[in-house]
């Protein structure tokens, strides 16, 4: 078996060592560069990297990334792209002996995408960027690889695990005009018409993108490709925060959509608990935490996953009058986050309010 790690690249010297270390065990590592100007060539070619120089222009990252592929020998049976800012933990390998021996053209892996204040794991899904050497990309960005020859099998290895630790100083400027662009050629695709309208929403400020953002989500809604539950219903979600007269609509559409993740559910319950509707937010709160298995995909929220839900049944149940309810989501919700002050000046409010009432009851009885 032979193994190639491969990226594209530009000024990126202070991620490259981290990076060839984690590929350590690649039989080639591969960095077409698009035109460094710091030391990244010199420092990827100390660490044993082959360099190859490419010029796309104008610039996609697809061109880009198939230049980088196509300077690997034919003869490769893996090819992993991998960013400068990701690495691979030790053991991957491992995996891909198994994934040659199963004649697997498509590993799937753990990605760890973020990472939360405390170090902890924060957006984990599946990666799908290792692939055999007959695959292509296409999409100027958001790009995605495919097979050339039509043949494609897919399967998990617990053994593979890429890290990104990305430099969130970085600028997604180039993003739109490269996204605008992938709807105009492949209008449509209804993932770049999520990620397209998705774009205009983290700008909504700017112009009329939060109009665009409506009306791209919208189409995105109206696709035939549109198929995949999730996707659908986080596009109904952003819809619940543009539309805030249709707050409530959309999100109970995004909940029937996807009724089997938190997501909507906990966002259901967030509004409830802005217009203090106790009965209807502890409902949303409890439907979100019956759902137990946490997907390995990228619309899976790490909010949803922490004591947020939890916090919010406490706090609907002691509003309710429910004060055992509200005691055992609120040490649920501190369990998953101990060093929160105010979850623990909660659970310490709701069971001293419960010692108090059954002070009174034993007093009346009593009396009784």
């Amino acid at each position: 078996m032979k193994v190639a790690v491969y990226n594209i690249a530009k000024n990126e010297e202070q991620f490259i060592k981290r990076w060839a270390d984690s590929a350590k065990d690649a039989d080639l590592i591969l960095l077409a560069d698009t035109g460094s100007t710091d030391g990244t060539v010199e420092l990827a070619k100390s660490c044993g990297v082959e360099v190859v120089e490419i010029t796309i222009d104008p610039w996609r990252f697809d061109h880009a990334r198939n230049a980088s592929l196509d300077a690997i020998p034919e003869d490769f049976d893996y090819c992993i792209a991998l960013d400068v800012d990701e690495i691979l933990l030790p053991g991957w390998r491992d995996g891909l002996e198994k994934a040659f021996k199963e004649g697997i053209t498509r590993p799937r892996y753990k990605y760890v995408w973020s990472w939360n204040p405390d170090g902890t794991e924060g957006l984990t899904y599946g990666g799908d960027k290792i692939h055999a050497r007959q695959y292509s990309w296409k999409h100027p960005v958001h790009e995605t690889v495919s097979s050339t020859t039509g043949h494609e099998t897919q399967n998990w290895y617990a053994e593979i695990e890429i890290h990104h630790h990305p430099d969130d100083t970085k600028s997604r400027g180039q993003y739109f005009p490269l996204l605008e662009l992938s709807v105009q050629e492949d209008p449509d695709d209804d993932r770049n018409a999520h990620y397209y309208a998705r774009e205009l929403y983290f700008n909504r400020n700017d112009g009329d993108n939060w109009q665009k953002s409506i009306a791209e989500f919208k189409r995105h809604l109206s696709l035939p490709r549109a198929q995949w539950p999730p996707e659908r219903a986080r596009t109904m979600r952003y819809l619940s925060e543009l539309e805030t007269h249709m707050r409530e609509p959309w999100l109970l559409r995004a909940c029937a959509e996807a009724p089997d993740r938190r997501e909507g559910w906990v966002d259901l319950c967030l509004y409830y608990y802005e217009k203090e509707t106790w009965e209807a937010c502890f409902a949303a709160a409890k439907r979100a935490l019956s759902i137990k298995d946490k997907p390995l995909e990228y619309l899976c929220e790490e909010h949803a996953w922490g004591f947020l839900p939890h916090d919010l049944a406490a706090i609907s149940a002691h509003n309710l009058g429910f004060l055992d309810q509200a005691i055992l989501y609120g040490r649920a919700a501190l369990e998953l986050s101990p060093e929160d002050q105010r979850l623990k000046n909660n659970l310490e409010a709701y069971e001293t309010e419960m010692k108090e009432a059954e002070r009174a009851l034993t007093q009346q009885r009593s009396v009784t």
